[in-house]
Formats: structure tokens, C-alpha cells, sequence
């Protein structure tokens, strides 16, 4: 399903022009991102393999989403997408020697706070 323009136009004001998971203002250039995620199979048999719930691609289920956001959730549910971005701190302390260096100089404050998403906090206003 390809959108018009007047639907791209629909899902991109659906949270005042900003993307939906971060909240930053969104450019000429963003994703309709699939809330609820269709599974593809992006390799040599895509065209073979039909696509996994198929019935998530629909206008209702469309997000606005930066580029950034919708290249980081991919095809996973907001919930383990969730887990996923909180698990980096733990990565970036074991695995990353100039991130534990700028923390030790202050310059990184880990604040240990739950991953809440930028429709979340519209919600709750």
C-alpha cells in the first residue's frame, strides 16, 4: 500500500508533525513507520514470501516517524524495541572505552529512566 499525498499528510500531523517515538520535528524527509509491525523478508525470496500480518498495513496503523526512529525499530513491537534501546547502556559500558572515558569525566550522566516514547507523554498531558 502506497500512500497519497494527502494520507502521508494525514500521518504526519498525527502528532503535530513530529515523530512519534522521539518527538523530534520531522523534515521533508521521515517513514510512515507501521505501529504494529508487517514482517518482510527483505532477502533473495522476498518476492516468494509473503509478508507477516499483512493486515498492519493500513492507514490507522501509520506513524510518523524520523528516519532514524524507524531504522532503529524495524520490524520489532514497541515493547522490544523498548528493551532493545534501554539494553545500549549496558553495551556502551562493557563495550565502549570513550563512553565509560566521557562518563568518568561527567560529560555522560546515565539517568536510569525508562524508555517513554514521545505519543506516550502527549497521552498523558
Amino acid at each position: 500500500m502506497r500512500l497519497t499525498k494527502a494520507e502521508r499528510e494525514l500521518v504526519r500531523l498525527k502528532f503535530g508533525g513530529r515523530c512519534t517515538y522521539c518527538g523530534v520535528e520531522l523534515g521533508q524527509r521521515w517513514h510512515a513507520d507501521h505501529f504494529e509491525p508487517v514482517r518482510r523478508d527483505w532477502g533473495e525470496y522476498a518476492k516468494e514470501k509473503p509478508a507477516e500480518a499483512p493486515e498492519n498495513h493500513r492507514i490507522e496503523n501509520m506513524m510518523p516517524a524520523c528516519i532514524p526512529c524507524n531504522l532503529s525499530k524495524h520490524s520489532m513491537s514497541l515493547e522490544g524495541w523498548r528493551r532493545w534501546i534501554a539494553g545500549h547502556i549496558n553495551s556502551l559500558n562493557n563495550h565502549h572505552p570513550i563512553y565509560r572515558l566521557a562518563k568518568s569525566y561527567g560529560l555522560i550522566q546515565e539517568t536510569g529512566a525508562k524508555v517513554v516514547f514521545h505519543f506516550e507523554k502527549v497521552a498523558q498531558q
